[in-house]
C-alpha cells in the first residue's frame, strides 16, 4: 500500500517543537500585559451559524469566508473570519452573566479563503482585546496604551500608532462631494495612498467614475496626513457646517489627551489612514514599524458602536484591536528580539543512561528534579553510546546532562555537564537539584 500523501491544504502549517515556543512566549508575554491591564478571557467556538457572520465586515470579507456544513446537516455553518463578529453575538447571548463595562481578550486562530503568499495564511491566530460598554474617548487611548505596552515588553522600540476617526473621513467625503453610494470606493483607494501615492488614489478614484473637481477637494485635505495632529484646527475650520465631521474631530482631540495623561507619545494622527472592514464608527488606529522601514503594520483596531446592536435591540459602544500576531512572531525571528532562554526545547535537563542495571536510578534522578521545578528528560535507550546521548542533547537544546553511571551511583553523588561552554561539576545527589540550577544560572 502507498503512503499517504502528507501535502497540507494550501494556507495551512504546521510547527515545529522550537517555533511553538517562540509562539508561546508572545502569547505569555501578550496575556500578561492584557490581564495586567484588567482584561478578562474568553473563548467562542471556531464553528458559527453563516448568517452570524454573513454582512458584518463588508462585502470583501464575506467573500473570504469558510463555509462549512456536515453531512445531513440543515444549520448553514461557517469558520470564524475574525473574533470581532464572534464578540457581539457573544456579548448579546451573554450580557447578563457580564459585568459591563465589559473588557475582554481573547487569542485563538480563525480562517480566511484568501490567496495564500508569504505572510498570509488560510488559518492563522488573532489575537484581541476589547472594551465593550464605555462611549468615552478614554476607553479607546487605554487600547493605545495596551498597544504600546505589549509591543515594548516584546522588545519592539521603533514603532507608531496611526490614529484617525471613521467620522472625520465621512466628513471629507461630504465635504469633497462624493455620493453616499461611492464612499466604500473612497475608503478603499485612500487606504493605498502608502502603496500608490496621491496620483495614484485620483486616478484610481477617477476610474470609480468620481468626479475630478470632487477628487480635488478630497485630495486638499489628504495634504495635512503628515502633520495631522497640528493641523485639525485647520481641518476643523474646512470642514466646518458638516457635525459629523466636527464630532470627530473632537472625539481625536479628546483621544489625544487622555493618551497624554498616560505618557503615551508614540502615536501620530493620520488623516489618511482608515482601515477596511466596514463596522468601524469612530477612531481607527493602526501601529506601524518604523525601523527597519516598510515592514508594515502591526495592530489595527477602532470603535465599532453599532456591531453589537445587530444582535440585540440596542446597541453597546465597543472598541478595541487586534494584534497583528502572526507578523509579530515573524519580526521578532527577523530583528532578534526573542530572549536567550527560548531555545528550541523545553528541557533543560537530560539525564543519560549507562546501562539496562542503572536505568531505575536514572528515572528517578530524573523524578527528583522534576519535583524541584527542572524540566527533565530521562533518556530511554540504554544500549546507545553516551557520547551519543550528548549529542542528542546537545541537538535538542537541551543545556544540561547528568551522569549517573554505577560509580556514582554507590557513592551517591551526579556528574553534570553544561553543553554550551563544556563546564562539568560533580555533586552529592542529595545536591543535585540545587546544582542544576547554579549551572543553568
Amino acid at each position: 500500500m502507498a503512503p499517504i500523501n502528507t501535502r497540507l491544504p494550501k494556507g495551512m502549517r504546521d510547527f515545529l517543537p522550537h517555533e511553538v515556543l517562540k509562539r508561546e512566549y508572545v502569547f505569555g508575554v501578550i496575556t500578561d500585559v492584557f490581564q495586567t491591564f484588567g482584561f478578562e478571557p474568553i473563548a467562542t467556538p471556531a464553528l458559527e451559524m453563516l448568517d452570524t457572520l454573513l454582512g458584518k465586515s463588508g462585502e470583501e470579507a464575506d467573500k473570504l469566508i469558510f463555509h462549512a456544513q456536515h453531512p445531513g446537516g440543515k444549520e448553514e455553518l461557517a469558520l470564524r473570519y475574525d473574533l470581532t463578529v464572534p464578540l457581539a453575538r457573544y456579548v448579546a447571548m451573554h450580557e447578563n452573566d457580564l459585568s459591563m463595562p465589559f473588557r475582554r481578550y481573547h487569542i485563538a486562530p480563525v480562517w480566511r479563503g484568501d490567496r495564500p503568499q508569504k505572510g498570509r495564511y488560510r488559518e492563522f491566530y488573532q489575537c484581541d482585546v476589547d472594551v465593550v460598554g464605555v462611549a468615552s474617548m478614554a476607553a479607546d487611548a487605554e487600547i493605545v496604551s495596551l498597544l504600546t505596552t505589549a509591543l515594548r515588553r516584546l522588545g519592539f522600540a521603533d514603532f507608531t500608532v496611526h490614529i484617525n476617526n471613521r467620522k472625520i473621513l465621512n466628513g471629507i467625503g461630504i465635504y469633497a462631494g462624493v455620493p453616499e453610494a461611492q464612499l466604500g470606493d473612497l475608503y478603499r483607494s485612500i487606504d493605498k495612498l502608502d502603496k500608490i501615492g496621491l496620483d495614484g488614489v485620483k486616478k484610481e478614484l477617477g476610474a470609480s467614475g468620481i468626479a475630478d473637481d470632487v477628487i480635488g477637494r478630497m485630495l486638499d485635505l489628504l495634504q495635512y496626513r503628515e502633520d495631522g495632529l497640528a493641523a485639525l484646527g485647520s481641518v476643523r475650520d474646512q470642514l466646518r457646517g458638516i457635525p459629523i465631521a466636527q464630532e470627530g474631530i473632537t472625539e481625536i482631540e479628546q483621544m489625544v489627551d487622555h493618551l497624554d495623561a498616560m505618557g503615551v507619545d508614540q502615536f501620530t494622527v493620520d488623516l489618511a489612514m482608515v482601515r477596511g472592514l466596514g463596522y468601524y464608527t469612530g477612531p481607527v488606529y493602526e501601529t506601524m514599524i518604523t525601523k527597519p522601514d516598510n515592514l508594515g503594520s502591526v495592530t489595527g483596531g477602532g470603535r465599532y458602536d453599532g456591531l453589537i446592536g445587530l444582535f440585540r435591540k440596542e446597541s453597546m459602544p465597543t472598541t478595541g484591536s487586534s494584534l497583528g500576531i502572526e507578523r509579530i512572531i515573524d519580526l521578532m525571528d527577523l530583528l532578534n528580539l526573542y530572549p536567550p532562554e527560548i531555545t528550541g526545547t523545553v528541557v533543560q535537563v537530560l539525564v543519560s543512561v549507562f546501562e539496562e542495571g542503572t536505568q531505575g536510578a536514572s528515572l528517578a534522578l530524573a523524578n527528583e528534579l522534576r519535583a524541584a521545578g527542572i524540566r527533565t528528560e530521562a533518556y530511554m535507550n540504554p544500549r546507545r553510546a553516551i557520547g551519543k546521548q550528548v549529542q542528542y542533547a546537545d541537538r535538542k537544546g537541551a543545556q544540561v546532562v547528568a551522569f549517573l553511571g554505577p560509580d556514582e551511583i554507590q557513592a551517591g553523588r551526579v556528574k553534570f555537564k553544561r553543553l554550551r561552554d563544556g563546564h562539568e561539576v560533580e555533586a552529592a545527589r542529595t545536591e543535585a537539584a540545587q546544582t542544576v540550577r547554579a549551572l543553568l544560572g
